[in-house]
């Protein structure tokens, strides 16, 4: 029998085929659920009444009572609006209307009392309110004291599907003589918490009489969303905790010499640490799926060859996987000096690769003659074939669609050790809810030696001193990269932008005494490879990029980066950029060049950059901003999808959903008892929920 939920949406009384189509086509309406997981946005408080006298420019929506005066429409035919004065005991109001002007007219009255609900704007030192809610006194229709807003389209506004039609609509699932929502939630689980039943949440998120019981609603269904998440989750970790692996049972000659005889410095303790975290995980007999996480610097590269020489002294193949050629090549140049010194063989494997090189390469992996293999995503191409590959390490891993990480994971019957490794910290929130599933190591401590990174936000009103003071840098024998941002939506504007900047920048710094190279994605590789070798050699003074150059590239002479129109970059991706300096020992600089006009957005993206070089703390503030839709990869790969529970604000109600799914499981691990037959039926009826199964 189906569930009351799955209902198609054509058979809820007020839906016809018509209203039904265009349910499904604005808001991907089809059953009685989507219905009722169509959640309010906001909610009109109609208890509060204020006066004219209290209005205040910062204020959201309020609402006040008065009488309607001055009511006039104006301007062109096509250009008509409706203009009126709304006045109480303390003051006045302008209000104005620019749509449906023709309606209102002919349905409001001068002189009649109304209330009425909107948003405060200050023109010509007046409030004005642009089309406010208007309810006439002598109204029959009593409204409810607390009324959900609903996010609707303009086309089912104009087919007069709006507020009232929803609400109307989610009245009539509620007094559906089949009305039933099964409690999915164990008892054990909801009566510690406090938590009021599934039915009576979507009562109270719906019509809910005053801020306590919305509140309450609020509380259940975010709890619902994160408890579900974690489940899933958390029985992913059960299974992959049973997957076997490869033991390394050994450190072998190969480690040791390098270890001992080749490394120049000395490992921090963080470092240590995780090396030792990941050397239990490799030889426990299990599949190891660890993260970590480590800021640009921090010398995750060497944790990586440390890693590799463990596999291959164990006899197995190793790879690493880099998202772009430029990061692939600058791994593949750094860790072959390093592994050749121990004896062991590596190549490097991208899509530029000549087809004999290919072939050769193809051939001594299958073989077992080539120990590591680097390379973009051309490794998980269905050619390549490893002997007995051990480790799979995923550099930057965000950059990877799930699909292709798994693919990674699939190239061998027994699957290999998987080491995922980013240079963008996770917020901890978002750690457990996207990586719950995952090991997390952390690099938190900066190599010795290494001076601050001076920020400083100059706006196009002071490029002047910024040109003089990158030209002393250039004179001190430094070199500088300057970037200019991508915009998506024109890869000739981008190449406009970067090339106007490049001819203003070889006219303050003039050849010969100056060296200016360009960079950028539609380069041939061969071109890349030039310009970045002339600029690691010292040949160019200055790197004009676009973000090409924002990971893997290591210039330890490089000690100005200047970011041009740094308010079109998101935070995390101005972090990176910085790390590109402050890699030697001299003093480094990162210089964000804006416009003289900020929003109050980019001015806190700008302000955090000034303020703190913490990789973490910039992590959280990113969060913050932005939510976790864009961050780590979590839009292009559908790990988020939480409609009411947000990350970073609902921290408390994650960790109580996550330790109670702990619990659970702790108990119940495959939820076979027949308290949990519910719980069972409800995440197999859960649409579009995430193979996490497939996730390196």
């Amino acid at each position: 029998m189906s569930r009351f939920e799955d209902t198609p949406i054509e058979y809820l009384k007020g839906v016809g085929p018509q209203r039904a189509e265009l349910l499904q086509q604005e808001l991907g309406i089809f059953t009685f659920g989507d219905l009722l997981n169509h959640f309010p946005f906001r909610y009109i408080d109609r208890t509060k009444v204020h006066t004219v006298s209290e209005l205040q420019p910062d204020m959201s929506h309020i609402q006040l009572r008065g009488v309607l005066t001055d009511l006039v429409e104006q301007g062109k035919p096509r250009q008509k609006r409706l203009t009126a004065t709304f006045t109480d005991a303390t003051g006045s109001v302008d209000l104005v209307w620019f749509k449906g002007v023709s309606y209102l007219k002919s349905s409001l009255k001068n002189g009649e009392t109304y209330t009425l609900y909107g948003k405060p704007t200050v023109y010509n030192r007046r409030y004005n309110i642009a089309h406010p809610e208007l309810e006439s006194e002598q109204s029959n229709t009593k409204q409810p004291s607390f009324q959900a807003v609903y996010p609707l389209t303009e086309k089912l506004k104009s087919r007069k599907i709006e507020n009232r039609v929803i609400r109307t609509l989610i009245a009539s699932i509620f007094q559906h003589e089949r009305f039933q929502l099964e409690e999915f939630l164990p008892e054990s689980v909801a009566k510690p918490l406090k938590l009021i039943s599934r039915e009576l949440a979507y009562k109270w998120i719906h019509f809910p009489s005053n801020q306590t019981e919305m509140t309450a609603a609020l509380n259940r269904l975010k709890f619902d969303e994160f408890f579900i998440l974690q489940l899933s989750i958390q029985r992913l970790r059960q299974k992959r905790s049973a997957i076997r692996g490869f033991i390394f049972g050994e450190v072998g000659e190969r480690f040791n010499q390098f270890y001992q005889e080749q490394m120049a410095f000395e490992l921090t303790e963080a470092q240590k640490r995780v090396i030792r975290e990941i050397r239990r995980d490799m030889g426990s007999g299990k599949q190891m799926n660890r993260l970590l996480q480590g800021d640009v610097g921090s010398g995750k590269s060497i944790v990586a060859i440390l890693c590799i020489l463990l596999a291959v002294d164990n006899g197995y193949q190793a790879s690493l996987m880099a998202p772009t050629e430029i990061l692939a090549g600058q791994h593949y140049e750094g860790f072959k000096e390093a592994l050749e010194s121990v004896g062991v063989t590596s190549a490097l494997l991208t899509g530029s690769t000549k087809q004999a090189e290919r072939n050769r390469i193809l051939d001594e992996l299958k073989t077992g003659a080539l120990d590591v293999l680097i390379g973009t995503h051309a490794l998980i191409e269905d050619p390549v074939v490893f002997k007995n590959q051990g480790l799979a390490i995923i550099d930057e891993q965000h950059r990877f669609g799930v699909a292709q990480r798994a693919r990674m994971w699939q190239k061998s019957e027994t699957p290999p050790h998987i080491l995922v490794m980013t240079a963008t910290p996770i917020p901890r929130t978002l750690a457990m809810t996207v990586y719950g599933d995952l090991e997390v190591s952390r690099i938190d401590e900066l190599p010795g030696g290494r001076k601050p990174i001076i920020t400083a936000h100059r706006r196009e009103s002071q490029r002047l001193p910024v040109i003089s003071f990158i030209r002393k840098e250039i004179e001190k024998g430094r070199q500088v990269y300057v970037v200019f941002p991508l915009i998506e939506e024109s890869e000739t504007l981008d190449y406009k932008n970067l090339s106007d900047g490049f001819d203003h920048l070889t006219y303050y710094f003039e050849r010969p005494k100056f060296q200016v190279d360009m960079l950028h994605g539609r380069m041939k590789p061969e071109e890349k490879d030039y310009a970045m070798k002339r600029f690691k050699d010292g040949i160019a003074d200055i790197l004009v990029s676009t973000t090409v150059i924002e990971v893997g590239i290591n210039v330890p002479n490089a000690t100005v980066m200047l970011i041009e129109s740094a308010e079109k970059f998101g935070l995390a991706q101005l972090h990176q950029l910085r790390g590109r300096v402050g890699r030697g020992g001299e003093q480094s600089y990162c210089i964000l060049m804006t416009g003289n006009k900020l929003t109050a957005v980019a001015k806190e993206r700008i302000s955090a950059m000034v303020e703190t070089s913490d990789g973490f703390e910039i992590a959280e503030r990113d969060l913050r901003l932005r939510g976790p839709g864009d961050i780590e990869g979590t839009r292009q790969s559908g790990l988020i999808n939480l409609k009411l529970a947000s990350i970073t604000k609902d921290e408390g109600i994650l960790i109580a959903a996550r330790t109670a799914a702990s619990s659970l499981l702790e108990k119940d691990p495959n939820l076979s008892a027949p308290e949990h037959a519910n719980l069972r039926t409800y995440i197999r009826h859960q649409r579009g929920l995430l193979d996490w199964s497939r996730i390196s």
